[in-house]
């Protein structure tokens, strides 16, 4: 899909480039990568990660937040930012001309922030409302409180937004003091795709970052624990929302194009089982699909479904009927092959622009250390047999470990233990 090769190179502080070269379009994306993300956080700082993203761009030694906003805008960029469990980017979209602007920005905005007592006072306020919306918003919320429940006490369970309590705790030396610990060289990646030369992209980071010197203290990761537990929260909606699911493998696990191809088919696509069985035939559900998370040392395999609040029976009872139902038929030949090719196709089309390219970059050399070639990501999906997938669903649909979560006015819904039973 390219004829460049991914250039990867690694400064003297131990900060990491990758590049790759598109010469067909004329605009570059280049993000910088924090390896650091919500599950390195102690409970009582839940949600620092993601509130310094936020301080980032509201000013640094030299800009003002309009400075920075009017410096993209002026140029037709895009800048944008997020905090996930596991990692935070940095990232500007702009035409190939304006790479050393955008390095420029960028390197600014994660290496010299103000911290303003100010700006930290007012931005509490916004995420303090950032994580109400959540409350307001169901389908997230479901998938918040199973999340919780799943990994309990452990710091994937946590939202990486943090609480009312923790965000409100947060002072501009305590944000000071955990930027300067975790935004160091050797947790940082820039990553940069499009109508660029490695060589240029890496001078300009060695200038911009180069200087970055402070020790990086090691994150301790512990893998979860997890216990699966049924919760019906009452809540007064016009719609019930329904998340279960099981413990899933890690990032890096042989086993994963066979649990993506799994996935896919049970509710993945609109010619999924899930999407067929519980809403097209039975028109239970206007939104029903299934999801894979993956971490480092751990991850879930989730499905979700929105019903009346009538049908939450129901429709649990079907989803735990198509989980049994792949463990024990081999899944039909045209089935399977259209999973594989629904994966190959959306992941080849999700691959044609710089971001998704740049993104897929970045978080191959977080979990991997090394870049996969779309051709050996390909034949590993077009790999899988009928037997893997029986035989992964075995492994990951055992007795007693579905759990489940449910939000909506369901007063009085109880789900035995058996009702989940996958055997």
């Amino acid at each position: 899909m390219s004829d460049t090769p991914i250039v990867r190179d690694v400064l003297g502080n131990g900060l990491r480039i990758l590049t790759e070269r598109m010469t067909q379009v004329r605009s570059i994306s280049i993000g910088v990568w924090l390896t650091r993300g919500s599950r390195h956080e102690s409970a009582e700082r839940g949600g620092i990660a993601h509130f310094v993203e936020h301080m980032l761009f509201k000013g640094t030694a030299s800009r003002s937040a309009e400075d920075i906003a009017q410096a993209i805008d002026s140029i037709g960029g895009q800048l944008d930012a997020f905090t996930a469990k596991e990692y935070a980017s940095y990232y500007i979209k702009v035409l190939d001309e304006h790479l050393p602007l955008a390095i420029d920005i960028l390197s600014d905005i994660v290496r010299n922030p103000a911290f303003s007592a100010d700006d930290v006072a007012r931005e509490k306020k916004v995420v303090v409302e950032e994580i109400k919306m959540v409350e307001d918003t169901p389908d997230d919320l479901v998938h918040e409180l199973f999340t919780q429940g799943f990994w309990e006490n452990h710091p994937l369970g946590r939202p990486i937004l943090g609480t009312k309590d923790t965000v409100e705790s947060f002072s501009a030396d305590l944000l000071r003091e955990y930027f300067h610990g975790v935004y160091t060289a050797k947790n940082l990646i820039v990553s940069a795709v499009g109508n660029l030369e490695h060589a240029k992209v890496r001078d300009l980071v060695a200038e911009k970052f180069g200087s970055l010197t402070a020790p990086s203290p090691p994150a301790a990761d512990e893998a979860p624990r997890v216990v699966p537990k049924i919760l019906v929260r009452n809540k007064e909606l016009e719609q019930s929302h329904l998340c279960v699911g099981v413990s899933s493998y890690p990032q890096n696990h042989d086993d994963r194009y066979s649990s993506y191809v799994l996935n896919t088919l049970l509710g993945g696509s609109m010619s999924s089982r899930l999407f067929q069985n519980v809403r097209e035939k039975r028109g239970l559900a206007y939104a029903v699909f299934s999801g894979l998370s993956a971490y480092r040392d751990a991850g879930s395999f989730t499905i979700y479904a929105g019903c009346s609040n009538e049908a939450v029976g129901e429709v649990l009872d079907l989803v735990v009927e198509e989980l049994r139902n792949v463990k024990q038929a081999p899944v039909p030949d045209a089935e399977l092959q259209r999973s594989k090719d629904h994966l190959k196709g959306s992941l080849m089309l999700s691959l044609e622009n710089t971001a998704s390219r740049m993104s897929h970059l970045a978080r191959q050399e977080i979990y991997f250390d090394r870049q996969f070639g779309l051709d050996e990501t390909l034949s590993g999906i077009e790999k899988v047999t009928a037997g893997d997938v029986q035989r992964v669903a075995a492994d990951l649909f055992k007795n007693d470990s579905l759990a489940a979560t449910v939000l909506g006015n369901v007063n009085g819904l109880q789900i035995p233990r058996e009702r989940l039973d996958l055997d």
